[in-house]
């Protein structure tokens, strides 16, 4: 079978879904919403979300 729709949603995210972590400062696909101080979503990278899971990390994001 052919992936012809593999990443479909991400060619509308404006620049692709890339920017900036807020927790790395890695310019990386930005896909994944956390919640931050007084409940508000960050979105993060694959790499953020797994150390916040494990709790290795906390957003602590102004």
């Amino acid at each position: 079978m052919s992936k012809a729709h593999r990443g479909k949603g991400l060619q509308e995210l404006p620049n692709h879904g890339r920017a900036e972590c807020p927790l790395c400062k890695r310019v990386v696909k930005v896909l994944y919403e956390e919640k931050g101080e007084n409940d508000a979503k960050v979105k993060v990278c694959k790499v953020c979300k797994a150390a916040i899971k494990h709790g290795k990390k906390k957003i602590a994001v102004s």
